[in-house]
C-alpha cells in the first residue's frame, strides 16, 4: 500500500500565495474563502477556494504549489491554477455524436434528396438516349435539304422554305432534350454541393 504523502508545512501556510496566483486568472471578488489544502506529493500541495464566478455554482478554484528542498516561503513555485467542478456543480449535458442528434425528419429529408439526385441522373441518361435517336432524323432532314437544293431555280424558294420547316421540326426536340439534360446536371451538382456544405457545418 502506497504511503500517504506528508503535508508540507511551508506550502500549507502559503494561502496568500495561492490566492494571489488565482487573482491572475480571476477577479478578486470571484475567489471565495479557503476550503483547505491537500498534499499531492513530497513538497507539493493544492489549495482550494470557493468559486463566486457567475455560471460556476458549486465549482472551486485550485492552486497547486511546490518547492525545492530547503526553499523558503518566498521561493515557492506555482505549478498550476484553475477551476474544477464539485459534487453539486452545474455541468453541461453529455456530448452526443452528430449521427445520434439527427432528427427523424432530417434523416428522411436526406434520403429524399439522395433519391431526387438519382432521379435527375436517370433523367439525364434518358435525355441522352432520346437525343441519340433524334439526331439521325435530323441528319436525314439535312440530306433531304441538300437534295432539294439541286432542283430547278424556279422551285428553289418554295422548296427551301418547306425544307427549313422540316429541319426545324426535327431539331427542336433534340435541342430541348440537350437543354433539359444540362439543367438536370446543374441541379444535381448544386444539390451535392449544398449537402457537402451542410455536412461540414454540422461536423
Amino acid at each position: 500500500m502506497a504511503r500517504k504523502p506528508k503535508l508540507d508545512t511551508i506550502l500549507a501556510e502559503a494561502v496568500d500565495t495561492a490566492r494571489g496566483a488565482l487573482a491572475e486568472i480571476a477577479g478578486v471578488s470571484e475567489i471565495g474563502e479557503h476550503l483547505g489544502v491537500t498534499a499531492e506529493g513530497e513538497r507539493l500541495v493544492t489549495h482550494r477556494f470557493v468559486s463566486h464566478k457567475k455560471g460556476y455554482q458549486g465549482w472551486s478554484w485550485f492552486a497547486t504549489l511546490a518547492r525545492v528542498s530547503r526553499a523558503k516561503s518566498k521561493d515557492l513555485t506555482v505549478c498550476e491554477v484553475g477551476i474544477i467542478a464539485g459534487e453539486h456543480s452545474l455541468l453541461a449535458p453529455a456530448w452526443v455524436p452528430w449521427v445520434d442528434r439527427l432528427a427523424k425528419e432530417e434523416i428522411e429529408a436526406a434520403k429524399a434528396e439522395e433519391a431526387g439526385e438519382t432521379s435527375d441522373e436517370d433523367t439525364g441518361t434518358a435525355a441522352s438516349a432520346e437525343r441519340a435517336e433524334t439526331e439521325p432524323d435530323a441528319a436525314v432532314a439535312e440530306d433531304s435539304t441538300s437534295a432539294t437544293e439541286k432542283q430547278p431555280e424556279s422551285d428553289e424558294a418554295e422548296d427551301a422554305e418547306s425544307d427549313q420547316e422540316t429541319v426545324q421540326t426535327h431539331k427542336s426536340p433534340a435541342r430541348r432534350q440537350v437543354r433539359r439534360r444540362r439543367t438536370a446536371q446543374r441541379t444535381a451538382a448544386r444539390r451535392r454541393a449544398a449537402q457537402r456544405n451542410r455536412t461540414r457545418k454540422e461536423n
